[in-house]
């Protein structure tokens, strides 16, 4: 009787029964919005170039803009890949290339012409965003308590807004009629970036008030994040990055749930176990309204990767079918095709069907993203 009674303790107490415990964690989990197709299409396109963009700005941060394979193959676990780093390089021939260093034989890599044709484009894009990035930052502190932001807390959220690394010296130095760096605490942790002068003719959400009136808080904060949202480049940001600035910007302790309550707004998606709040009214179904000119930039460097995939599953594709005939498993036909199994021109992505479409049509893309996210075990 009492071995009945401890059993049934144990299978109803919340934290030892496996189905009471999986509620328990996903109570406390982060909320998202019902599914858009669209907006998800947009944010996994987004991420496409993110990786190659990273080993991009670690050849340009090289003093001979080269470097080798074997140091990519050690970064590999941070920039959230598996695999092979020499075979990750040969799908994008027209990214990067590889050679042999001369001076020590080991294999190295280094941008195309064409890439550092698009790096050099950038690069003038960004300047010319100057007024831009004045901008966006004015109107940061301008909504933010005090008037002043940590700095390491605005530098997790910089690239989004389309900031170089270098912003104290080419934003914030240039300016100081408008910026300063102060630190009070004398630590770096404790960093800010002070606003010395208001822009009159910028029109945002007032800073944080004593005001507590639930209705008027929750108000404020949807009117501060998309507005800063709006800032963005891609019209979107990570909520968690969000979240550090709840004491600058008044937001609640639930940022998440509090996006959620305005689907009209906002779309909260959890793609990638990262959970992203996107501006409605920056897309119509999963294209940008409107384009920064860096957006345009980045973008001719995901067409340029793309390309570059596509010709290298062209190629590989071309020589799984010649091991195939090798082998006796394929068999030309009279006029010059091929057929039997596994073989024929529409196995490569060609036929009337490929040549129509090229990478643009539904089959390629799905190659395109199997050979992005999961890389060759050869």
């Amino acid at each position: 009787m009492a071995k009945t009674a401890t059993l049934n303790l144990l299978r109803h107490h919340p934290l030892l029964n496996p189905i009471h415990a999986f509620s328990a964690v996903r109570s406390l989990s982060l909320c998202s919005s019902k599914k858009d197709p669209d907006l998800e299409s947009a944010l996994t396109r987004n991420r496409r170039w993110i990786v190659n963009n990273q080993i991009k700005n670690l050849l340009l941060r090289s003093p001979d803009q080269t470097s080798t394979v074997r140091s990519l193959q050690k970064r590999f676990r941070t920039l959230d890949l598996q695999g092979n780093a020499l075979n990750w390089l040969r799908k994008y021939p027209c990214c990067f290339e590889t050679f042999i260093n001369g001076g020590d034989g080991e294999q190295s890599f280094r941008l195309t012409k064409r890439m550092l044709e698009l790096v050099e484009a950038e690069e003038a894009t960004r300047e010319s965003r100057q007024p831009i990035l004045v901008d966006v930052l004015s109107k940061l502190l301008m909504m933010s308590r005090h008037r002043r932001i940590g700095a390491s807390k605005f530098a997790s959220l910089k690239r989004g807004f389309g900031f170089p690394d270098d912003y104290p010296v080419s934003v914030i130095a240039r300016h100081p009629e408008r910026f300063r760096i102060i630190n009070y605490g004398g630590r770096r942790s404790t960093m800010e970036i002070e606003l010395v002068k208001l822009d009159e003719n910028l029109a945002v959400p007032s800073p944080p008030s004593v005001v507590t009136d639930p209705a008027e808080v929750e108000s404020r904060a949807v009117a501060v994040v998309r507005e800063i949202l709006s800032m963005t480049l891609w019209k979107k940001a990570s909520i968690a990055k969000l979240g550090r600035f709840r004491r600058e910007f008044g937001f609640p302790e639930r940022l998440d749930s509090l996006l959620v309550r305005h689907p009209s707004v906002f779309y909260v998606s959890n793609r990638y176990r990262i959970h992203t709040v996107v501006l409605r009214e920056g897309y119509i179904g999963s294209e940008l309204v409107e384009k920064d000119p860096l957006v345009v930039v980045k973008e001719r460097f995901g067409e340029l990767m793309e390309g570059g995939l596509h010709e290298y599953n062209q190629r590989r594709c071309a020589k799984n079918l010649e091991e195939k005939r090798r082998k006796g498993l394929v068999k030309k036909r009279i006029d010059g095709g091929e057929e039997g199994r596994g073989g024929g021109s529409e196995g490569c992505g060609g036929g009337e069907k490929g040549r129509k479409g090229g990478i643009y049509d539904a089959e390629a893309r799905r190659r395109f993203y199997k050979v992005l996210f999961e890389d060759d075990a050869h």
